[in-house]
């Protein structure tokens, strides 16, 4: 009976080892602890440190991830340091003479993890004085773009303790820090005292605005760093479901921490010519880098330039085309120009330069003849067939019309316009051969209209291009009838390019929705300026849907689609109707953009009607995060797949440091 009762034992004992095994997961579990500190030489937060050598030692092996543009040293190092990572050390070389009395900082980021599996140490910084002292204040904030309140992300933020503006394009910055891909920064190891900040997009790594190409951000806001005493609250999770225990924890709370720099690029007003083509043999295309009022004089070398051209500028007068006028230059495959044309030299003053020019058509005059005898020949082939067959035929080929692009869209809405382009320069826009029908019912009626041409008027002899007209009904608000159905019709010859091509007679249908299709949008913005705000209602893709202009803060969007947008305003300070960059010489900031922080949701027939002061707006939200285009990094946080492991073992899981 004995023997029996052992046995038993046994096999009991034998069964819970066997069980035991079963739990344990195969080769252990996974190391979830990110590296530590051990030591460091200097030691951390030293005074009186005169070497320029600093190892910092871990109790693992590590990894550097991107040292170059994660680690940033403050004061900034116009010769850049030295950073090496080998087993589990980190040894950075300081090549700048160090400066008397001052804190340097070490600002590692999230770059440091540990070797085999990627656990990140957290943001560590480390520090060290060249005086008695060590600076311990931090100031927080963002940068974004002017514009559109996108984050900017690697942009370098700076410091000042001298308040004069010169400051900033004379010395380089006293602290410095980069922003995350959130546009945050941080800057550590700030002394008491007056400061102001600055954000440079840094080209040649003097930490100072010296290249007008350089993206900036400046603010005459004065602050004094400090600090008080704080409590946070801090959620431990037992895993992604179950909160294992919430605490509170005191912490030193630095401020300012709410920082906003809006950054710009100002124009670049450098003229030069950058390149020039011969896209299609009727047109000779040159672009500058800037535009000027007065155009180049143009000498033909290998033809008569007087009367040869129409020219077409851009808006900003900084692409000119020069249309061929003669045919017989047009078939002309290579152009010889002597260009004479304002360039700013060295001193950045504005200079006539002369170039000569070699134009070249990219299709010769052989290849589109080649091109039109293949047409003439498919065109006779068509005509013998038909004959053949006793059907009706052409004698003679017919001329290609001018082909004039109707820009409608499908769904054109009551307070929109809409366009004609011709792909030439126009000699005739005959209006008595364009007209605008609407239909009510049975009846028709012809709509009264305004046609406007969309041309710069450079200053110039040479007579201008017109290949733009905008179209837009001439009625009480200038708005079509909601619930209307229109017919665009053009006769033939209406429109008649430089080279005699006329257009064909063409109809086009124009639809407008019903009114109760819509709905209204209205913000009662808060002024904040004196000048005009615009409005701009936006979609998901943060592109302009609609635009309003209001002198007093009372912006109305009257037909608004069904849908989702969202909305910001755009101080005009120069009152020209759209945002304008600033000027650092100038002392003029780009103009001021605030986006409302939540969603607009449209249905039909519902008027949405909000007040709004955008004094009142975030600096923590700045941009509704749905249309932020510049997404945050993913964070480096531990894995927890011991968690998961032990849960799929059906036990649980608790982490040494619990």
């Amino acid at each position: 009976m004995r023997k029996t009762c052992l046995l038993l034992l046994a096999a009991v004992v034998m069964t819970l080892v066997g069980c035991a095994k079963m739990g344990q997961p195969d080769g252990g579990w996974y190391d979830e602890t990110p590296p530590h500190v051990i030591g460091s030489n200097p030691k951390d937060q030293s005074t009186n440190v005169h070497t320029r050598k600093v190892n910092i030692y871990f109790d693992e092996y590590i990894k550097l991830e991107n040292a170059t543009e994660k680690v940033v040293i403050s004061p900034p190092q116009l010769e850049a340091p030295e950073i090496k990572d080998g087993g589990n050390r980190i040894v950075v070389t300081i090549n700048d003479t160090l400066v008397p009395n001052t804190t340097y900082t070490i600002d590692f980021s999230d770059a440091i993890t540990d070797n085999n599996e990627g656990n990140p140490l957290g943001n560590y910084t480390y520090s060290f004085s060249t005086g008695e002292v060590i600076d311990t204040m931090q100031v927080a904030g963002y940068v974004v773009e002017a514009e559109n309140m996108e984050p900017i992300k690697g942009i370098l933020v700076g410091l000042y303790a001298n308040l004069n503006d010169t400051a900033f394009t004379t010395l380089p910055m006293l602290r410095v820090a980069r922003t995350d891909s959130r546009g945050y920064f941080i800057i550590k190891g700030v002394a008491p005292g007056n400061y102001r900040a600055y954000a440079l997009e840094d080209a040649d790594g003097n930490y100072k605005f010296s290249q007008k190409s350089e993206k900036i951000a400046f603010s005459h806001d004065i602050f004094v760093p400090s600090c008080k005493p704080d409590v946070r609250q801090d959620t431990i999770w037992q895993d992604s479901l179950h909160i294992a225990s919430i605490s509170q924890t005191g912490y030193t709370h630095f401020l300012p921490d709410d920082i906003v720099l809006r950054a710009f690029n100002e124009t670049l007003t450098d003229r030069m010519l950058v390149k020039t083509e011969r896209k299609e043999p009727t047109c000779l295309s040159f672009f500058f880098s800037y535009g000027n009022p007065q155009p180049p004089q143009l000498r033909g070398l290998n033809f008569d330039e007087t009367d040869a051209f129409v020219l077409e500028a851009s808006e900003h007068l900084d692409t000119l085309n020069y249309w061929l006028r003669d045919t017989t230059l047009v078939n002309q495959d290579t152009l010889r120009i002597e260009m004479t044309y304002l360039a700013t030299d060295s001193t950045g003053v504005l200079k006539n330069k002369i170039d000569t020019l070699d134009l070249l058509a990219k299709t010769s005059y052989e290849k589109r003849m080649k091109e039109l005898e293949k047409e003439r020949e498919k065109w006779e082939k068509k005509q013998e067939k038909a004959k053949k067959k006793g059907k009706k035929y052409e004698t003679e080929m017919p001329v290609k019309p001018l082909e004039i692009k109707i820009q409608v869209r499908g769904d054109m809405m009551p307070d929109s316009y809409f366009y004609l382009e011709s792909p030439t320069p126009l000699a005739i826009a005959d209006t008595s051969k364009i007209r605008l029908v609407s239909k009510v019912d049975t009846l028709t009626f012809e709509k009264k209209y305004i046609l406007t041409e969309r041309t710069i008027e450079a200053d110039s002899l040479i007579p201008p291009a017109r290949r733009f007209y905008v179209l837009r009904p001439d009625s009480i608000g200038n708005l079509w009838t909601p619930g209307t159905s229109y017919t665009l019709e053009l006769d033939s010859a209406a429109f008649v390019d430089i080279y005699g091509l006329a257009c064909k007679a063409e109809k086009k249908g124009i639809s407008i929705k019903k009114k109760e299709e819509y709905t209204t949008v209205t913000f009662h913005v808060a002024k904040q300026e004196e000048s005009p705000y615009i409005g701009q209602l936006m979609d998901k893709s943060d592109k302009v849907v609609s635009e309003v202009i209001s002198e007093t803060g009372d912006l109305t969007f009257p037909y608004v689609k069904p849908g989702e947008y969202y909305f910001r305003v755009i101080a005009d300070a120069n009152r020209n109707g759209k945002w304008d960059t600033g000027e650092y010489d100038d002392d003029r900031q780009a103009e001021t953009v605030n986006y409302y922080p939540e969603k607009i949701e449209c249905k039909e027939r519902w008027a949405w009607e909000k007040s709004w002061n955008p004094a009142n707006v975030s600096p923590f939200r700045l941009k509704p995060s749905e249309i932020t285009k510049q997404k945050p990094d993913k964070e480096k946080k531990l894995k927890n797949r011991n968690i998961e492991r032990a849960r799929q073992m059906g036990i649980q899981y608790i982490p040494k440091n619990h």
